[in-house]
Protein backbone atom coordinates (compact mmCIF):
# COMPACT_ATOMS: atom_id res chain seq x y z
CA UNK A 1 0.00 0.00 0.00
CA UNK A 2 1.18 3.46 -0.94
CA UNK A 3 0.47 6.36 2.22
CA UNK A 4 1.66 10.22 2.83
CA UNK A 5 2.31 11.48 5.84
CA UNK A 6 2.01 14.98 6.53
CA UNK A 7 4.16 16.11 9.52
CA UNK A 8 6.41 13.56 9.36
CA UNK A 9 9.25 15.16 10.70
CA UNK A 10 6.91 16.04 14.27
CA UNK A 11 6.49 13.63 16.98
CA UNK A 12 3.44 11.49 16.05
CA UNK A 13 4.26 11.72 12.65
CA UNK A 14 7.46 10.43 12.78
CA UNK A 15 5.80 7.56 14.81
CA UNK A 16 3.37 6.94 12.56
CA UNK A 17 6.21 7.20 9.41
CA UNK A 18 8.52 4.84 10.70
CA UNK A 19 5.27 1.94 11.86
CA UNK A 20 4.37 1.97 8.05
CA UNK A 21 8.17 1.77 6.54
CA UNK A 22 8.57 -1.08 9.44
CA UNK A 23 5.21 -3.01 7.98
CA UNK A 24 6.57 -2.77 4.04
CA UNK A 25 4.03 0.14 2.93
CA UNK A 26 5.49 2.44 0.17
CA UNK A 27 5.26 5.98 2.36
CA UNK A 28 5.98 9.27 1.21
CA UNK A 29 6.18 11.92 4.02
CA UNK A 30 5.71 15.79 3.39
CA UNK A 31 6.72 18.12 5.90
CA UNK A 32 8.32 21.96 5.92
CA UNK A 33 10.74 20.93 8.46
CA UNK A 34 9.90 23.51 10.87
CA UNK A 35 9.74 21.29 14.20
CA UNK A 36 12.58 19.95 16.16
CA UNK A 37 11.05 17.64 18.11
CA UNK A 38 13.13 15.02 15.62
CA UNK A 39 16.26 15.94 14.51
CA UNK A 40 16.98 12.86 12.64
CA UNK A 41 14.06 10.93 11.72
CA UNK A 42 14.59 7.39 11.30
CA UNK A 43 12.38 7.02 8.17
CA UNK A 44 14.57 9.29 6.30
CA UNK A 45 16.26 6.96 4.16
CA UNK A 46 13.24 4.72 3.53
CA UNK A 47 10.96 6.40 2.14
CA UNK A 48 10.42 9.28 -0.19
CA UNK A 49 10.30 12.88 1.14
CA UNK A 50 9.74 16.63 -0.01
CA UNK A 51 10.23 19.60 2.34
CA UNK A 52 6.98 21.85 1.44
CA UNK A 53 5.19 23.82 3.00
CA UNK A 54 1.52 22.27 2.79
CA UNK A 55 -0.30 25.30 1.43
CA UNK A 56 1.36 25.10 -1.73
CA UNK A 57 -0.01 21.96 -3.67
CA UNK A 58 1.70 22.64 -6.48
CA UNK A 59 5.09 21.86 -4.90
CA UNK A 60 3.85 17.87 -3.73
CA UNK A 61 0.60 17.48 -5.80
CA UNK A 62 2.22 14.78 -8.30
CA UNK A 63 3.31 12.84 -5.02
CA UNK A 64 -0.05 12.37 -3.89
CA UNK A 65 -1.08 10.10 -7.01
CA UNK A 66 -2.01 6.72 -6.41
CA UNK A 67 -1.76 7.12 -2.09
CA UNK A 68 -4.16 4.79 -0.43
CA UNK A 69 -4.49 7.09 2.27
CA UNK A 70 -3.04 10.49 3.85
CA UNK A 71 -2.15 11.02 7.18
CA UNK A 72 -2.14 14.24 7.56
CA UNK A 73 -0.36 15.52 10.77
CA UNK A 74 0.92 18.49 9.58
CA UNK A 75 0.29 21.84 11.97
CA UNK A 76 1.11 24.37 14.24
CA UNK A 77 0.04 22.94 17.15
CA UNK A 78 -0.89 23.57 21.07
CA UNK A 79 -3.23 26.04 22.25
CA UNK A 80 -1.34 28.82 23.73
CA UNK A 81 0.98 29.54 20.78
CA UNK A 82 -2.11 29.56 18.72
CA UNK A 83 -3.64 32.73 20.80
CA UNK A 84 -0.48 34.22 20.38
CA UNK A 85 -0.18 33.59 16.56
CA UNK A 86 -3.29 33.03 15.52
CA UNK A 87 -2.56 34.30 11.79
CA UNK A 88 0.49 32.13 11.75
CA UNK A 89 -1.50 28.93 12.87
CA UNK A 90 -4.23 29.94 10.39
CA UNK A 91 -2.19 29.77 7.39
CA UNK A 92 -1.21 26.24 8.35
CA UNK A 93 -4.17 24.77 9.67
CA UNK A 94 -6.95 26.39 8.20
CA UNK A 95 -5.58 27.44 4.74
CA UNK A 96 -2.81 24.55 4.45
CA UNK A 97 -5.48 21.86 5.36
CA UNK A 98 -8.18 22.79 2.69
CA UNK A 99 -5.34 22.74 -0.14
CA UNK A 100 -4.19 19.78 0.81
CA UNK A 101 -7.69 18.16 0.68
CA UNK A 102 -8.09 19.47 -3.11
CA UNK A 103 -4.86 18.34 -3.65
CA UNK A 104 -6.02 14.73 -2.14
CA UNK A 105 -9.30 14.84 -4.48
CA UNK A 106 -7.20 16.25 -7.80
CA UNK A 107 -4.98 13.31 -7.38
CA UNK A 108 -7.24 10.28 -6.55
CA UNK A 109 -6.59 9.70 -3.31
CA UNK A 110 -8.74 7.50 -1.24
CA UNK A 111 -9.06 8.29 2.35
CA UNK A 112 -7.47 11.10 4.70
CA UNK A 113 -7.15 10.91 8.03
CA UNK A 114 -7.22 13.95 9.65
CA UNK A 115 -5.40 14.64 13.00
CA UNK A 116 -7.73 16.71 15.14
CA UNK A 117 -7.68 17.39 18.71
CA UNK A 118 -9.90 17.33 21.61
CA UNK A 119 -9.55 21.02 22.22
CA UNK A 120 -12.60 21.45 19.68
CA UNK A 121 -14.59 20.49 22.95
CA UNK A 122 -13.59 23.49 25.37
CA UNK A 123 -15.11 22.72 28.75
CA UNK A 124 -16.84 19.31 27.77
CA UNK A 125 -19.14 17.27 30.16
CA UNK A 126 -17.36 14.33 30.79
CA UNK A 127 -16.73 11.92 29.81
CA UNK A 128 -17.12 13.84 26.22
CA UNK A 129 -18.23 11.39 23.57
CA UNK A 130 -17.85 12.29 19.72
CA UNK A 131 -21.06 13.28 19.42
CA UNK A 132 -20.63 16.54 22.50
CA UNK A 133 -21.18 20.07 21.09
CA UNK A 134 -18.04 21.65 19.45
CA UNK A 135 -16.62 25.03 21.87
CA UNK A 136 -13.22 25.61 21.40
CA UNK A 137 -11.38 27.97 23.67
CA UNK A 138 -8.53 28.60 21.45
CA UNK A 139 -7.49 29.45 17.61
CA UNK A 140 -5.78 25.81 17.53
CA UNK A 141 -9.03 24.40 18.75
CA UNK A 142 -11.28 26.24 16.37
CA UNK A 143 -9.08 25.62 13.17
CA UNK A 144 -9.16 22.07 14.34
CA UNK A 145 -12.63 22.25 14.15
CA UNK A 146 -12.67 24.08 10.72
CA UNK A 147 -10.21 21.03 9.48
CA UNK A 148 -13.09 18.63 10.41
CA UNK A 149 -15.64 20.14 8.88
CA UNK A 150 -13.66 20.63 5.53
CA UNK A 151 -13.07 17.42 5.45
CA UNK A 152 -16.57 16.05 5.92
CA UNK A 153 -17.75 18.32 3.55
CA UNK A 154 -15.15 17.49 1.17
CA UNK A 155 -16.53 13.53 1.47
CA UNK A 156 -20.11 14.71 0.75
CA UNK A 157 -18.71 16.52 -2.57
CA UNK A 158 -16.12 14.72 -3.76
CA UNK A 159 -15.25 11.24 -4.36
CA UNK A 160 -12.92 10.74 -1.29
CA UNK A 161 -13.50 8.99 2.43
CA UNK A 162 -12.26 10.94 5.74
CA UNK A 163 -11.65 10.15 9.66
CA UNK A 164 -11.32 12.82 11.80
CA UNK A 165 -8.89 11.42 14.81
CA UNK A 166 -9.77 13.89 18.08
CA UNK A 167 -6.34 13.40 20.52
CA UNK A 168 -5.93 13.47 23.96
CA UNK A 169 -3.03 14.75 25.44
CA UNK A 170 -0.39 12.59 23.41
CA UNK A 171 2.88 11.44 25.17
CA UNK A 172 5.47 9.21 24.75
CA UNK A 173 8.71 8.62 23.70
CA UNK A 174 10.22 11.14 20.97
CA UNK A 175 8.19 14.35 22.41
CA UNK A 176 9.09 17.65 22.51
CA UNK A 177 10.31 18.24 26.06
CA UNK A 178 10.90 22.01 25.86
CA UNK A 179 9.38 24.90 24.10
CA UNK A 180 6.25 26.59 22.57
CA UNK A 181 4.73 22.59 21.29
CA UNK A 182 5.62 20.80 24.47
CA UNK A 183 3.05 19.34 26.58
CA UNK A 184 2.90 19.23 30.34
CA UNK A 185 4.52 15.97 30.98
CA UNK A 186 7.65 16.74 28.62
CA UNK A 187 7.58 19.84 30.51
CA UNK A 188 8.18 18.63 33.71
CA UNK A 189 10.11 16.00 32.84
CA UNK A 190 12.71 18.75 31.12
CA UNK A 191 12.67 20.92 34.23
CA UNK A 192 13.53 17.74 36.95
CA UNK A 193 16.45 16.77 34.59
CA UNK A 194 17.70 20.25 34.84
CA UNK A 195 17.11 20.53 38.28
CA UNK A 196 14.50 23.82 37.42
CA UNK A 197 11.40 24.04 39.69
CA UNK A 198 8.28 22.39 37.89
CA UNK A 199 5.96 25.00 36.81
CA UNK A 200 2.47 24.37 37.36
CA UNK A 201 -0.26 27.06 36.25
CA UNK A 202 -2.88 27.53 38.97
CA UNK A 203 -3.59 25.19 41.66
CA UNK A 204 -2.60 21.92 39.47
CA UNK A 205 -5.67 20.16 40.01
CA UNK A 206 -6.73 20.61 36.23
CA UNK A 207 -6.92 16.93 35.24
CA UNK A 208 -5.83 15.49 31.48
CA UNK A 209 -6.67 12.66 29.65
CA UNK A 210 -2.91 11.12 28.16
CA UNK A 211 -2.98 8.82 25.31
CA UNK A 212 0.59 6.73 24.51
CA UNK A 213 1.84 7.94 21.36
CA UNK A 214 1.89 4.19 20.32
CA UNK A 215 -1.87 4.05 20.87
CA UNK A 216 -1.89 6.93 18.63
CA UNK A 217 -0.36 5.34 15.52
CA UNK A 218 -2.41 2.46 15.84
CA UNK A 219 -5.40 4.83 15.96
CA UNK A 220 -4.48 6.17 12.75
CA UNK A 221 -3.63 2.88 10.63
CA UNK A 222 -6.39 1.25 12.10
CA UNK A 223 -8.86 4.54 10.96
CA UNK A 224 -7.15 3.99 7.44
CA UNK A 225 -7.65 0.40 7.40
CA UNK A 226 -10.66 -0.64 9.11
CA UNK A 227 -13.40 -1.90 6.32
CA UNK A 228 -17.48 -1.00 7.02
CA UNK A 229 -16.96 2.45 7.76
CA UNK A 230 -18.95 5.25 6.96
CA UNK A 231 -18.10 7.95 3.87
CA UNK A 232 -16.98 10.40 6.95
CA UNK A 233 -16.25 9.32 10.91
CA UNK A 234 -15.01 10.57 14.08
CA UNK A 235 -13.12 9.07 16.77
CA UNK A 236 -11.88 10.03 20.02
CA UNK A 237 -8.33 8.83 20.62
CA UNK A 238 -7.87 8.82 24.72
CA UNK A 239 -7.45 6.41 27.43
CA UNK A 240 -11.17 6.88 29.20
CA UNK A 241 -9.42 7.77 32.13
CA UNK A 242 -7.41 11.05 33.95
CA UNK A 243 -5.28 12.27 36.11
CA UNK A 244 -4.17 15.99 37.60
CA UNK A 245 -1.35 18.29 36.64
CA UNK A 246 -0.63 17.53 40.60
CA UNK A 247 -0.30 13.94 40.11
CA UNK A 248 2.05 14.18 37.01
CA UNK A 249 4.27 16.10 38.57
CA UNK A 250 4.41 13.62 42.02
CA UNK A 251 5.19 11.23 39.60
CA UNK A 252 8.29 13.11 37.92
CA UNK A 253 9.20 14.27 41.30
CA UNK A 254 11.25 17.73 42.42
CA UNK A 255 10.43 20.99 43.61
CA UNK A 256 7.55 22.81 41.86
CA UNK A 257 6.44 26.33 41.75
CA UNK A 258 2.50 27.80 40.74
CA UNK A 259 2.12 30.33 37.92
CA UNK A 260 -1.43 32.28 37.44
CA UNK A 261 -3.69 30.07 35.78
CA UNK A 262 -4.03 30.62 31.30
CA UNK A 263 -7.38 30.08 29.52
CA UNK A 264 -7.70 26.18 29.44
CA UNK A 265 -10.34 23.72 30.51
CA UNK A 266 -10.69 22.43 33.87
CA UNK A 267 -10.62 18.52 32.65
CA UNK A 268 -10.41 16.01 29.56
CA UNK A 269 -12.15 12.82 29.72
CA UNK A 270 -12.44 10.79 26.43
CA UNK A 271 -15.50 8.58 26.45
CA UNK A 272 -13.64 6.16 23.83
CA UNK A 273 -16.48 3.87 23.19
CA UNK A 274 -16.85 4.16 19.68
CA UNK A 275 -13.42 3.69 18.84
CA UNK A 276 -13.19 0.63 20.81
CA UNK A 277 -16.83 -0.44 18.70
CA UNK A 278 -15.64 0.21 15.28
CA UNK A 279 -12.04 0.08 15.35
CA UNK A 280 -11.54 -2.47 18.12
CA UNK A 281 -9.32 -0.42 19.58
CA UNK A 282 -7.91 -0.08 22.76
CA UNK A 283 -5.50 1.80 25.18
CA UNK A 284 -2.18 0.10 26.34
CA UNK A 285 0.06 2.11 28.53
CA UNK A 286 -0.93 4.68 31.54
CA UNK A 287 1.08 7.11 32.66
CA UNK A 288 1.47 5.76 35.99
CA UNK A 289 3.07 3.23 34.30
CA UNK A 290 4.64 4.95 32.14
CA UNK A 291 6.61 7.77 33.37
CA UNK A 292 8.54 5.23 36.27
CA UNK A 293 10.00 3.47 33.49
CA UNK A 294 10.89 6.31 31.41
CA UNK A 295 12.89 8.22 33.91
CA UNK A 296 14.77 5.19 34.27
CA UNK A 297 15.28 4.94 30.96
CA UNK A 298 16.66 8.74 30.56
CA UNK A 299 18.87 7.98 34.22
CA UNK A 300 16.21 10.78 36.25
CA UNK A 301 16.33 9.82 39.67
Amino acid sequence: MKYVVTGGFGFIGTHVAVTLVKEGHDVFVIDDCSSKSVQSPPWSDKCGFIQCDIAKPSFYGKFLEGADAVFHLAAKARVQPSIANPVLFDHTNVHGTVNLLKACVDAGVKKVVFSSSSSVYGDAELPTSESHRLSPQSPYGLQKKIGEEYLELFTQLYDIKGVSLRYFNVYGEGMPLGGAYATAIGIFLNQRKYDEKITIFGDGEQTRDFTYINDVVRANILAATTDGLGDYEVFNVGNGDNCSVNRIADLIGGDRQHLDPKVEPKATLADNSKIRQKLGWAPTQSVDKWIPEYKKLINLP
